[in-house]
């Protein structure tokens, strides 16, 4: 339901208020624990999550690191905030933090603040269900069936009392449950995810509300004005083709936001300035969800135009919204935050909503600089991250300050915890895709794809070590000789050296930068393709209205100056900036009053270090 411009905010607000009420207490349909179709099937497949072995790299490393983390996480400090307010024993230590419970007094205490309690524990069960489905392990199953099972007692409607943000965290509960189900087997998660939904009924916002829409209605301060309700659509969709039941489908149409979001945007028009940027990306999936399931094409116009108008703001590095907010285009707003913030990417966050509306636009288009887009974020943002220390303290903020440096948010178990989980686990299925006809190699990450053709398979394994080198080899085992297409991302970016040869024979291929390259042959064990990129250096400049405060950015890698800098450089010398030696992470731009050291993102630790740096000429 949406507003239109007939129709009253009061009655908006009764008649969403009813259908929620309705379709809540309603009975389940007689399809639940059926799957269902959607309307739409995208023309890229997704492989599974055990599909994708990653192999030895900074990949693997930093999935490998939070998957360990997530699987020591103590259980009953999880339910804690659950069984506090269902009046059930409560062992466990306190969280803390965003965690856990505390005085709505305590917003500004960082040690105990309270401000969303139990917010992210779906997202820790979605990120171990899917780390459990990409490695088989036996107690990530395990841990994943006992946080259900205490979870599905422990939810009452008395969880959401005072509980600023019950459709923010409903969301994060049911992306849990339904990822428990689909991806660990978990035989409790459909009756909790019920449990659940029952729990939120009378406190779930009655319909897509906007922020203004929600100051506009009482509140207790503004923090209860900062819920989301408009990203509800893509768990309620998913809940729904995972065989939750209809009223999952009919949550979903229920919270579309096509009055102040899809609408516009599917016109063409940009409303994002001024919104809070994780979530309104984050959203974009709801809007995928609909088009897959509806099977309207606005909703696909809605987040391509959506997506354009977020990448025509973003840094260099792939992130955008300084201070969590996007800006007016034109203003100069992008520029002037590298002297007014610190907080210029929510990194964890941001990076889990960037792959999550790229996998959904490239497996519905088939454009491969989605896949580019993807990769600046990996590269320059998410592998940067710093790990989340034991007492919950995580990277939350990229600082592309003109003083920046990497830093932890002051308060434990922050969103960005939860996301983190989910983003990592997402690597393998982020790296490939699949038609009837073929593969398409997404991301050049050292890794190990099963397709399974028919009734034979193939199995595609990449060693690389790019960005750091400009090279993938990808050697290819069908199980026995077959005829099938192996499609190959050319960055947009890409030079015209760019080659490709097969069994060490170059392909006389034209190779379109911006597109995937087909490569049709008849393939056979022990076949080898390598592919030669010619990155080039650019100087991307922060925004229109800044042209000589640029970046560095060689391939999808952005630079990063440390040490001392000059307070301005000519953008000869920046362009002409070299790796030390092939293959390093360090690189220098030669200058007329010394060497500038730069590095990407992936390599600082706790200096501090500069994105734009001054050109002239």
């Amino acid at each position: 339901m949406s507003i239109t411009r007939t129709q009253s905010r009061r009655t908006f607000l009764k008649s969403s208020a009813a259908v929620v009420a309705a379709t809540l207490v309603g009975a389940r349909s007689g399809l639940a624990g059926t799957k269902d179709a959607p309307q739409v099937t995208p023309p890229l497949s997704q492989f599974g999550y055990g599909d994708v072995e990653l192999l030895e790299g900074s990949v693997r490393e930093q999935f490998d690191r939070n998957h360990k983390f997530y699987l020591a996480l103590d259980e009953d400090s999880l339910l804690k905030p659950f069984r506090q307010r269902a009046g059930l024993p409560d062992p466990g230590e306190e969280m803390g933090g965003w965690y856990s419970w505390a005085p709505l007094a305590d917003l500004d205490n960082p040690g105990n603040n309270g401000f969303a309690p139990g917010h992210s524990f779906g997202q820790y069960l979605s990120g171990l269900a899917r780390d459990y489905a990409a490695t088989g392990d036996k107690a990530t199953q395990e841990k994943v069936h006992r946080l259900v099972n205490g979870f599905a007692p422990a939810i009452t409607p008395h969880f959401w009392d005072d509980n600023r943000f019950p459709a923010y965290t409903y969301d994060k509960i049911s992306v849990g449950m339904i990822d428990a189900h689909e991806f660990a087997g978990a035989p409790q998660a459909f009756k909790a995810l019920d449990a659940a939904l029952d729990s939120v009924t009378k406190y779930l916002p009655p319909g897509p509300l906007s922020r203004a829409e929600q100051y506009a209605r009482p509140h207790k301060d503004d923090s209860f004005c900062w819920d989301e309700p408009y990203t509800l659509p893509e768990n309620f969709f998913l809940a729904w083709q995972r065989g939750a039941g209809s009223r999952y489908k009919q949550m979903g149409e229920h919270y579309l936001a096509d009055s102040w979001y899809w609408d516009p945007l599917a016109a063409g028009e940009n409303v994002l300035p001024g919104k809070h940027a994780y979530s309104h990306v984050n959203a974009m999936s709801s809007a995928m969800q609909a088009y897959f399931v509806l099977g309207n094409d606005k909703y696909l116009r809605a987040a391509r135009n959506g997506f354009d108008f977020v990448r025509s703001q973003s840094f260099a590095t792939g992130g955008w919204g300084p201070d969590e907010n996007f800006r007016n285009p034109g203003s100069g707003e992008i520029g002037e935050s590298l002297t007014k913030t610190h907080s210029s990417f929510e990194t964890p966050c941001g990076s889990y909503a960037h792959f999550k509306i790229t996998r959904y636009l490239l497996r519905a288009t088939k454009d491969s600089r989605y896949g580019d887009s993807m990769e600046r974020v990996l590269y320059n943002c998410i592998l940067g991250a710093k790990p989340i220390k034991e007492d919950g303290h995580g990277f939350y903020y990229s600082d592309y300050n003109n003083d920046g440096s990497k830093f932890y948010h002051p308060y434990k178990w922050h969103c960005c915890t939860g996301t983190f989980s989910q983003v990592t686990a997402d690597y393998g299925i982020s790296s490939y895709f699949c038609d009837d006809k073929g593969v398409y190699v997404n991301l050049f990450i050292p890794s190990r794809v099963t397709w399974n053709r028919g009734g034979d398979r193939v199995i595609l394994t990449q060693r690389t070590e790019y960005p750091h080198r400009p090279t993938t080899q990808i050697e290819v085992s069908p199980d026995k000789s077959a005829t099938f297409a192996i499609h190959l991302r050319i960055p947009e970016w890409v030079g015209p050296k760019t080659s490709i040869a097969v069994n060490g024979t170059r392909l006389p291929v034209v190779l379109m930068p911006g597109q995937f390259v087909p490569i049709m042959r008849t393939w056979k064990k022990g076949d080898r393709i390598e592919v030669e990129f010619d990155m080039p250096t650019t100087l991307e400049a922060v925004d229109p209205q800044h042209p000589k405060l640029v970046a560095a950015v060689h391939g999808p890698l952005a630079l990063f100056a440390v040490g001392e800098i000059p307070p301005a450089v000519r953008s000869q010398e920046m362009a002409a900036v070299t790796q030390v030696a092939h293959g390093s992470t360090n690189w220098q731009v030669k200058t007329a009053s010394g060497v500038i050291s730069m590095r990407p993102f992936t390599t600082i630790n706790d200096e501090h270090y500069r994105l734009y740096l001054n050109v002239e000429g």
